[in-house]
């Protein structure tokens, strides 16, 4: 079943104008990522803002994702909460809109156990047949989710059939990896090639958005079968671009980024703060090197 989350899903931030969504620009960039080599597109996740998208944002985000798409990607919609409820009815509406699959993180602040780790997770997977792609991102939820937990849910609910893994231990792939019943996803830029190398399946990532013919290359000739000399050139080249898109806190230097390229405001919500002068003039002139206003070719 795991099978379609496999290769280059991109983390798509959500636009904004003058405080309202930006659904122009929202299904602009979903055609840029259709005309390009994007395996894949994550909606209404961290990159996506979601925690300042009220319900009725959130829900008109998936929605568009999905029609707008129209089966040319496939869309996995960020339904995830520190609420198992809220969690289950958004999981719901995303199933019913066409969604792919549903982003479910690690529940932030309110620090589960393991048990009520599996439950949260189990209540959104039992409440439609849609795919769960687990999202373990411990810097952001203070909660790690581990392996043992891991394999546990995905034993048990047959539609939980990814993870998103969001730390930077390549070994933590390989423990994921002797689950054998989930497939693991890099959630972090700068490991896309170790991961995949360590046989993560693809990479949810938010260096895409502004080179995705390389990104989803490196995904492919990364892997133990593929092509290490091409790897290391594409890592070495996406490797500047990687770094300063977390310059400052991520979604902020991606749609500053985006926005110096033409293809969405930079405006974000708060407590996000627009980005630093320096920091600002610091990508431009990584955007300048790296050419990431230009696709880079698929060889």
């Amino acid at each position: 079943m795991y099978g379609q989350f496999q290769g280059s899903f991109v983390a798509l931030p959500t636009p904004f104008r003058d405080g309202h969504l930006d659904l122009e620009s929202f299904e602009e960039l979903i055609d840029f990522h259709v005309e390009h080599a994007t395996d894949g597109l994550v909606v209404a996740g961290t990159t996506g803002e979601a925690p300042t998208l009220n319900d009725y944002e959130q829900r008109s985000v998936i929605h568009s994702a999905v029609d707008h798409a129209a089966g040319r990607l496939p869309v996995v919609a960020g339904v995830g909460s520190n609420c198992t409820r809220s969690s289950v009815d958004l999981a719901r509406f995303a199933a019913a809109e066409g969604a792919d699959a549903v982003l479910v993180v690690t529940p932030y602040y309110n620090r589960p156990s393991r048990q009520g780790l599996i439950g949260h997770f189990s209540q959104i997977a039992d409440a439609t047949d849609t795919a769960v792609v687990l999202y373990n991102v411990p810097s952001r939820t203070g909660l790690d989710l581990e392996p043992e937990v891991v394999a546990e849910l995905a034993t048990h609910h047959e539609n939980i059939v990814a993870i998103k893994e969001s730390s930077t231990s390549a070994a933590r792939i390989e423990e994921l990896q002797a689950c054998g019943c989930i497939a693991v996803l890099c959630g972090e830029d700068s490991c896309i090639a170790p991961f995949a190398a360590a046989g993560a399946v693809g990479a949810v990532n938010v260096v895409g958005n502004l080179a995705p013919d390389a990104v989803a290359e490196l995904v492919r000739v990364a892997r133990p079968d593929g092509d290490p000399e091409r790897a290391a050139e594409l890592e070495s080249i996406l490797a500047p671009l990687a770094r300063d898109l977390y310059i400052e806190v991520n979604p902020v230097p991606v749609k500053a980024a985006l926005a110096h390229v033409g293809r969405c405001r930079a405006e974000v919500r708060s407590p996000l703060a627009p980005l630093e002068e320096s920091s600002r003039l610091r990508l431009h002139e990584t955007l300048a090197r790296c050419g990431a206003a230009q696709p880079t070719p698929v060889s």
